[in-house]
């Protein structure tokens, strides 16, 4: 837990880098530095102990933050310090942040252990704001599908937009055929919540328009091509994208970005019944391409494909989509670097520079049109999956770039989830390539 604003009875919190360990030893007394020497105290991140004190004085941490501030350097601490009341004064937003971030709990159904309370007496506004999106985004993802199907994500939308006094709008059920929509309305029809196109409007209508759009599927049994149980055990995560980019508007709108926002989520469930779609089937999408479907399993980039051709038509500054896509891309990133694609090399060339700035790095992947060829049908204008095991993040890609035009555009495939308990990322999900993308729009449309 995290306060913003003084507590001098709290035990104080004293940081000391690995480059600066040498300076701090000559300052401390014989008891402090013996301790030190027992704890095999080196600076290095998340290290720590409890230097001993007079008896009228409050007892000190001594803790470890390696080379440089990061979010990573007491990232730890909150779940390894005792419990109790700690104070942390002048130190770096990236520390701070990184305590907030692995002090993160998801306790809506089950009682968890109280955690050490941090208070930093200082005006910490923007770190707020940013824990707040990121726990936003990790709840979201966290909870079930029994609880979280298409009708809560719209529900979780509509709390957000009311709290920001946006506008929204949703299509749902058969009006999505009316609207053209065609495709999320098949990927999402055979589930008992019906499928539905969120639509948040929020901002000043003269500045720079930017579209948001994050997949919503609220639960992916892989459909009529249905996913093994080793496959299927996670996919509660596969409305992460949609997570993602109500996480992202959140912390834009409460740090008010002079932008005008549009969200777009299509929401659906990828189920098995009688009137769920099949490979072979041919779809309408939106833009008026024909959809040939190879495989059910591929229902992502479909529910998109309608939502990134209706962002277009606005005719953005730029689209930015996120998507828990592609196993092709956990593949040749791993699980918790994110692959990145884009239709322009300066935005992508900006966001590389800005998640590193953010600690949270993202990894360009190329868009590679030869590969196009792969997704060729014989009766359709194209087909939703390569009939191939290689390449597949970017085939998917480029299914989507048919969609956008000559939008700038930047498409995040992520995985959602955190597979092991890292120091400011709990177990669990998570919020990718959210802070690189709101460093990147600070950068451009307000110079911080």
């Amino acid at each position: 837990m995290l306060f913003f604003e003084d507590n001098s009875d709290a035990v104080p919190i004293e940081l000391v880098s690995s480059e600066t360990l040498e300076s701090w030893r000559s300052e401390q007394d014989e008891k402090t530095l013996g301790w030190a020497v027992r704890t095999l105290f080196e600076g290095k991140a998340n290290q720590h102990f409890f230097a001993p004190t007079t008896s009228d004085q409050p007892e000190r941490v001594i803790a470890g933050i390696g080379e440089r501030p990061s979010i990573n350097s007491i990232g730890d601490l909150p779940i390894t310090l005792p419990n109790g009341d700690y104070r942390l004064d002048n130190a770096h937003k990236a520390v701070i942040l990184g305590w907030g971030l692995g002090a993160y709990q998801f306790a809506a159904y089950k009682n968890v252990r109280a955690l050490p309370r941090l208070f930093v007496g200082a005006d910490a506004t923007d770190v707020s704001a940013e824990l707040n999106a990121i726990a936003l985004c990790r709840d979201l993802i966290n909870t079930p599908t029994s609880d979280m199907l298409p009708h809560h994500l719209e529900g979780a939308a509509r709390k957000l937009a009311t709290r920001h006094n946006a506008t929204m709008d949703v299509t749902t059920g058969d009006e999505l055929l009316v609207r053209g929509l065609n495709i999320i309305h098949a990927v999402g029809r055979a589930s008992s919540s019906a499928p539905r196109l969120i639509d948040i409007h929020w901002g000043d209508p003269s500045a720079p328009a930017i579209t948001l759009v994050g997949k919503g599927v609220c639960f992916d049994s892989g459909g009529l091509d249905l996913k093994s149980h080793s496959n299927m055990r996670l996919m509660k995560k596969d409305m992460g994208g949609a997570a993602t980019v109500l996480g992202l508007a959140d912390l834009i709108m409460s740090r008010g970005l002079p932008l005008r926002l549009r969200v777009l989520i299509p929401a659906v469930e990828n189920a098995v019944s009688a009137n769920a779609f099949r490979p072979g089937d041919v779809l309408h999408s939106y833009l008026g391409l024909t959809v040939e479907i190879d495989n059910t399993d591929a229902e992502g980039r479909l529910i998109l494909c309608d939502a990134l051709a209706l962002a277009a038509e606005d005719n953005p500054v730029m689209i930015i989509d996120y998507a828990t896509l592609t196993g092709a891309a956990r593949s040749a990133l791993g699980t918790e670097l994110p692959a990145m694609f884009s239709n322009s090399d300066r935005l992508a060339t900006e966001v590389i520079d800005s998640g590193v700035s953010a600690e949270d790095p993202v990894w360009r992947m190329p868009l590679y049109s030869d590969y196009q060829v792969l997704l060729k049908s014989e009766i359709a204008d194209i087909v939703n999956s390569a009939n191939t095991p290689y390449g597949g993040a970017i085939t998917a890609a480029l299914f989507l770039e048919r969609f956008v035009g000559d939008v700038p555009w930047l498409h995040f495939d992520i995985m959602g989830w955190n597979l092991r308990k890292r120091p400011a990322h709990p177990e669990g999900g998570e919020a990718m390539a959210l802070r690189a993308v709101f460093e990147f729009l600070c950068r451009r449309y307000t110079g911080d």
